[in-house]
């Protein structure tokens, strides 16, 4: 049970340069810029949702002010980005949340967000693809016109709809995928940039019909908070998923150029981009029509078909289409390289760590993500399974926030040691030795070392510098234990803070006491982080000199907070279906991932002690 609990909070150490240089084989070709970035981000943020989502949030939640939902879920997005931002500028290798919880937390919890994010990304996958096929049909009058590789159809005796056009699209893309991550990010950009165009045309046309009719969707009778503030609360709660897609520029990090400065860059001007897209369409599209008139299916094509533009309806649909095609390439993206970390850390097959010496990219994975994705876009109807990418996303959201406050106050001490290198370590010390009693003589080294040992015996003694040096460590020490307890202190308040507060079937008495003590644990834990001081060890953690998160520890506090609320109340149904893949996958780190783990032969030394180990065996020649 112990060597159970030990494998679980294994951490893995911050790819440097030696150890790239040690895994040169699986290293992925540095060909991403800012520019690149962006495109990726606002490709995998930007879906056919929000063709969708503004009338059906605005009609049964916020009304008119759907803008500010909009802006309220941006802002709550931004929090998870800096925290994304930072960890990504300090730990660009390829994995994102999985390979900084492994670094941060530890191995358990690192093994489940990557099984998790594995489920999120075939799922959305999948349900992206079979989107393509009713859009599609706007074209040809209908699903009934539809050629036959375009339509789905129903097999009678599987009781099975196929959709052979989302099985198709999810090859094309695989098949990009593994030609390159320079050509398939420059596809990804050419088709956000005509996404951008649709949504910037429905911005411009917009404004103009509602300059010419008075902007009658702000003159209704409800005024501009219909449902209240509640409302449109619950409607940033709702379009907060319309900014899910930014963490797929932290699984590229490590075929950034310069991920210090490109990393960071690339998250915040992605999402930068998204907010302001999706308030200047809400403003538009909400001011032209009443928010109870609107069409829940199709409010933009509708809004413009009712001031005599039918043909608008068109180029919506081919927004849509693109953003969907776009937003695809963003799914299937990040699992490869997910599932490449893993390998590499020996939680999985070593088969899913090749990288194809041309292309440079993991094209095993990638095969055998595209396989999965278009299996299920082809047989199954994955519209009741979507709340599961949501767990993936924002278990993953919560977790980054939780390795910064680790980061901050409670970094790894100590690094894992490779068996291999402590064997070349005995040797270069034994060789060392022999050459010093070789150069002194035995008896001028048993008089040398005598001398010595009585100057440093001498200088332990004194009893004012034994003072401050255990005065100094027990300080320490007692740091690092408060900052512990008062980061598990905020995240036990805010599980029972968010459950209670979600938990309507109980008395309101009850609810509120539970509430109370969940608040007092979150805010007693918050206090002391801003009280103690944050570790020192925080300025040489990982590779220095790339973006700091700010406003630490109430940012990444929040980003726990808003992330929780929300998984809570994903649903009953959702948690039950996420519950059976995450069992599956604690069956799969049992029997495999624990005991072929990279981490099972390694000893644990002091930061300070491994660069000395590391310094004398690349002077000696060794390599680990």
């Amino acid at each position: 049970m112990g060597g159970g609990v030990r494998a679980l909070m294994r951490r893995k150490q911050v790819d440097s340069e030696r150890t790239r240089a040690a895994g040169s084989a699986h290293q992925l070709r540095k060909e991403l810029s800012v520019t690149q970035l962006v495109a990726i981000g606002v490709g995998s943020t930007i879906g056919a949702g929000v063709y969708v989502l503004v009338g059906t949030v605005a009609r049964e939640h916020s009304g008119p002010a759907l803008t500010l939902s909009f802006l309220i879920a941006g802002i709550a997005a931004a929090l998870s980005a800096f925290c994304y931002a930072e960890l990504a500028s300090r730990c660009p290798s390829a994995g994102s949340a999985y390979h900084y919880s492994y670094i941060c937390v530890g191995e358990g919890v690192a093994w489940l967000i990557g099984w998790a994010l594995i489920l999120e990304y075939t799922i959305g996958g999948s349900a992206v693809a079979r989107g393509i096929s009713p859009n599609l049909a706007i074209f040809f009058g209908g699903q009934d016109n539809l050629p036959w590789i375009l339509a789905r159809h129903e097999i009678p005796w599987l009781d099975v709809v196929v959709d052979p056009c989302a099985a198709f699209l999810v090859f094309v893309v695989t098949g990009l995928l593994c030609v390159g991550i320079k050509e398939s990010s420059f596809v990804q950009g050419v088709v956000t940039v005509l996404n951008c165009f649709v949504m910037l045309f429905v911005i411009i046309a917009g404004s103009y019909i509602g300059f010419q009719t008075g902007w009658v969707g702000y003159k209704v009778a409800g005024g501009f908070f219909p449902y209240g503030a509640n409302g449109m609360l619950a409607g940033s709660a709702t379009v907060f998923f319309a900014y899910i897609g930014f963490d797929s520029v932290a699984s590229t990090a490590e075929e950034v150029k310069n991920p210090q400065r490109d990393l960071p860059l690339g998250i915040g001007t992605a999402l930068s981009i998204c907010c302001t897209l999706y308030m200047l369409v809400s403003v538009v599209i909400v001011g032209l029509v009443p928010y109870f008139a609107m069409d829940p299916d199709t409010p933009i094509s509708s809004a413009f078909a009712k001031h005599g533009m039918h043909w608008a309806m068109y180029l919506v649909t081919i927004g849509a289409v693109l953003a969907l095609c776009s937003t695809l390439m963003g799914s299937i993206l990040p699992q490869p390289r997910i599932l490449m970390a893993m390998a590499r850390d020996g939680l999985l097959p070593s088969f899913f760590s090749d990288v194809h010496k041309t292309s440079q990219v993991p094209v095993k994975s990638t095969i055998v993500t595209g396989i999965c994705a278009a299996a299920l876009a082809f047989f199954m109807d994955v519209s009741q399974l979507a709340g599961m990418v949501s767990v993936g996303t924002l278990l993953a959201f919560t977790i980054v926030a939780v390795s910064i406050l680790i980061l901050r106050y409670v970094p790894p001490d100590e690094v894992p040691l490779p068996s291999s290198l402590q064997a070349s370590l005995r040797l270069s010390q034994e060789n060392d030795e022999e050459k010093l009693r070789g150069t002194l003589g035995d008896d001028d080294h048993e008089q040398g070392s005598a001398e010595i040992s009585d100057v440093v015996v001498e200088s332990i003694n004194d009893p004012l510098i034994e003072k401050q040096l255990y005065a100094s460590n027990l300080n320490e020490t007692k740091r690092r234990r408060t900052a512990a307890c008062s980061i598990a202190s905020v995240c036990i308040g805010v599980l029972i803070l968010t459950t209670s507060a979600s938990a309507t079937f109980l008395p309101f008495l009850v609810r509120c006491f539970v509430c109370a003590f969940g608040g007092l644990l979150l805010l007693a834990g918050l206090g002391m982080l801003c009280w103690i001081d944050q570790d020192d060890g925080r300025h040489s953690f990982g590779h220095s000199g790339g973006f700091i998160c700010p406003f630490v520890p109430l940012l990444p506090v929040m980003c726990i907070l808003i992330n929780t609320y929300l998984l809570i109340n994903l649903g009953g149904g959702t948690w039950m279906r996420v519950g059976v893949w995450l069992v599956m996958g604690v069956f799969v780190y049992i029997f495999y991932g624990r005991t072929h783990s990279s981490l099972t032969d390694v000893v644990y030394v002091p930061v300070a002690e491994a660069n000395e180990i590391y310094g004398q065996s690349s002077s000696s020649g060794f390599v680990a």
